[in-house]
């Protein structure tokens, strides 16, 4: 058996980068100015271009870019959100945060986005606004919710915390709804190192909102206009951010290789793999795979050395902080199968061709004992 393939090497980052990483924090260090400075101000307009954002305003974290995108827009306490059944429980938490209510609708079991089929049957009076989330770096069909949104005048907040680059129909992710949240949790396309986020948006209200909101309601020093949060990027992850920025097409490119190689090389096993739409180019933040042995397939890859994840375990409708909404966990059967049958491969810009081909020889290696001698389940 071969040593440990991590599932994802953040130090192999560091090494590629280490010059300009060094150099960042220095100048950071030197400058002795390290909230709301240059740095932060040359990040903003960096990805803000990037994505064809006309704003972009960078916050603590992730979680702090969803609900103070919600905040910004008007929305709050007695006002609904349509969400993703299946994601991660931040997509729900940034409504709760904001003080309004998730509203879950199903996802379309191919994609695992958001199935906009579906969401007119959740509009209600109460209905604010719908938050898409483009899962794993795969962009969700934003056309026909941007459709809905205008037909029952609805906000729409996407969730691009997986998707670092993604594009739709052509549309760099960051610029096609009325606002875009964030993360640059350290494992993303593009990582700080620590919690950072940022809301990118074309709206000059909503950008001026949201650089009151996350500076203590305060555009001028002591004077605070509304009630607001303490949520700013740092100098030193915008510094970080800034240098990491320029490979990131690069990067994300080495991610779709191997994304292409593991569907190519996998087709032959009982295994659902990612599907691609047409007008999707996804940034492969994970690549997913789906088995009813899902268990089983990844006990089998760790006693080969394999690291997997499982993005996610537990569907945020079962989840305990929930409970209060009253769903019994029936209520959402393709959440509930997908989070009991999804698996992420070892996948990232520097995972090497031999331990990716490890990776695939140990999964039809092993294929016996977790789908059975005839190869079902």
């Amino acid at each position: 058996m071969r040593a440990r393939i991590p599932f994802l090497d953040l130090r192999a980052q560091y090494a590629e980068l280490r010059d300009e990483c060094d150099k960042a924090v220095h100048r950071v260090a030197e400058s002795g100015w390290y909230l709301l400075g240059t740095e932060l101000a040359a990040f903003e307009a960096a990805f803000a271009t990037h994505v064809g954002a006309k704003h972009c305003i960078g916050v603590a974290n992730g979680l702090d870019a969803l609900y103070l995108s919600l905040r910004a827009l008007g929305i709050g306490p007695g006002d609904e959100v349509i969400v993703p059944s299946n994601t991660y429980v931040a997509s729900w938490l940034g409504i709760t945060h904001a003080g309004a209510t998730p509203v879950p609708v199903e996802p379309d079991p191919l994609t695992f986005n958001l199935d906009s089929d579906r969401i007119p049957h959740a509009i209600t009076a109460r209905t604010r606004a719908i938050l898409p989330v483009h899962l794993y770096g795969q962009p969700a069909d934003l056309d026909p919710i941007l459709g809905i949104a205008a037909k029952h005048g609805l906000r729409v907040v996407d969730d691009a915390a997986q998707a670092h680059g993604a594009r739709y129909r052509g549309r760099a992710i960051g610029a096609i709804t009325d606002a875009t949240a964030w993360s640059f949790y350290p494992t993303k396309n593009l990582g700080a190192w620590g919690d950072a986020g940022a809301v990118t948006t074309d709206d000059d209200q909503t950008a001026d909102s949201l650089r009151v909101l996350r500076n203590y309601g305060s555009r001028e020093k002591y004077v605070n206009d509304v009630i607001g949060y303490n949520s700013r990027m740092d100098e030193l992850q915008a510094a970080i951010l800034g240098a990491k920025l320029a490979r990131l097409e690069e990067w994300n490119g080495r991610r779709s290789k191997l994304a292409e190689k593991y569907s190519t090389a996998l087709a032959d096993l009982p295994l659902q793999l990612p599907v691609v739409r047409e007008w999707a180019s996804p940034v492969w933040h994970l690549y997913v795979v789906r088995s009813v042995a899902r268990d089983r397939l990844r006990g089998a890859l760790a006693q080969r050395g394999v690291e997997t994840i499982v993005h996610y375990p537990v569907a945020p409708h079962m989840q305990n902080a929930y409970s209060s909404l009253g769903f019994p966990p029936a209520q959402f059967p393709i959440a509930r199968t997908l989070h009991e049958q999804v698996l992420s491969l070892p996948l990232g810009p520097h995972l090497s061709d031999a331990d990716q081909q490890y990776v695939i020889e140990s999964l039809h290696d092993t294929a016996d004992s977790w789908t059975g001698t005839d190869g079902n389940e």
